[in-house]
């Protein structure tokens, strides 16, 4: 086992620096080889271990002008570049982190489809693949979604729950093998599952309040003249929350990889062989760290967006404690009242 793993470490570090020997008077430059690794990019590229070679797969590019000519190549001190959506130029082009986002939900979708329990006649499913996916659900479903948003309202909301957390996952597994890349190394993706969070947390916070109740809950229950300060307050809190997931997925995923390429790359830094006898087994350490990272962003995560949701939720439960007690208080008002009367009629 030992030898296999020190094997896959020298096989990413080949794979990493294939193209990090320089040519006769090519100044060395690691730091913009592991950006090129970790960066999203226009093409993918299968690099050959050990040599200088690569084969690069150029992905369509797919631009949707807005406006007459807002697509059209400008050249610039960086080169030939295409206008931004500011300019009406939309971009769907397809990059290597999409096709990472890909084949993570074609790899979820077929383990599911292969380990989940299909067979409704047998309580018990058989298999190692099969029992841990029915692990992980039930974790997810009882522990972040019934603990943090409720036994009534928890099971609505596990199967987004449970979709965000492995897709997250097998994205950020996916980072680990050689040839591939992280999509969740790219803040795009991060902002993408957080906005997902988002809106199904301010949707959860209107079916469980009401509209009224939602827009009531942003003033804070303070009086009317202190609202003009809490309601900006409250508004920036509401996107607090997304912002907050989006850079710890992005930042955790991103620096564990560029930690490892700095690592490697100390090699070709210091241009002595011997380094790799340092530098490789620290590699190793922080790439076991890094498939350990890969299932705590994860649940992160998920428990951050459960507990979320849950807040939301909790609206709709507050507004039926505050009506209940008034409730209470007139019921208990008018027994008292009536027993006054009664002693008064004898």
């Amino acid at each position: 086992m030992r030898k296999a793993m020190v094997l896959f470490v020298g096989l990413v570090a080949s794979a990493a620096f294939a193209s990090s020997e320089p040519a006769e008077g090519e100044k060395e430059d690691v730091a913009g080889y592991i950006l090129h690794h970790v960066s999203d990019s226009p093409e993918y590229e299968f690099e050959i271990p050990l040599s200088n070679n690569h084969i690069p797969i150029h992905l369509p590019q797919i631009f949707i002008p807005l406006k007459a000519g807002a697509c059209e190549p400008q050249v610039t001190d960086h080169g030939t570049v295409v206008p931004g959506l500011g300019a009406g130029c939309l971009d769907l082009s397809i990059t290597k982190h999409t096709v990472m986002m890909w084949l993570a939900a074609v790899l979820l979708i077929g383990s599911l489809l292969i380990w989940s329990n299909r067979d409704k006649t047998k309580l018990v499913p058989r298999g190692t693949g099969a029992n841990l996916f029915e692990m992980l659900v039930l974790f997810v479903r009882d522990e972040l979604a019934i603990k943090n948003i409720g036994k009534e309202e928890g099971p609505r909301y596990t199967p987004y729950l449970l979709t965000a957390f492995f897709f997250i996952l097998f994205m950020n597994l996916l980072g680990l093998f050689p040839w591939m890349a992280t999509a969740t190394g790219n803040i795009a993706i991060t902002c993408g599952l957080a906005l997902c969070t988002f809106v199904l947390t301010q949707v959860a916070g209107i079916r469980a309040a009401g509209l009224g109740g939602y827009l009531a809950h942003l003033t804070g229950g303070v009086a009317p003249w202190l609202w003009p300060i809490m309601i900006p307050v409250e508004v920036l809190g509401l996107f607090t929350k997304p912002f907050a997931l989006t850079i710890r997925l992005f930042a955790n995923m991103l620096a564990g990889h560029i930690v490892i390429f700095f690592l490697l790359g100390l090699i070709f830094m210091l241009g002595n062989p011997a380094v790799a006898l340092v530098s490789v087994p620290f590699a190793m350490g922080i790439y076991l760290l890094e498939l350990f990272v890969a299932f705590v962003q994860a649940y992160v995560f998920t428990m951050l967006s459960a507990l979320f949701i849950g807040m939301s939720v909790a609206m709709g439960h507050h507004g039926h404690g505050e009506h209940a007690d008034e409730h209470g208080h007139k019921e208990s008002g008018h027994s008292h009242d009536h027993g006054k009367a009664h002693m008064l009629g004898s």
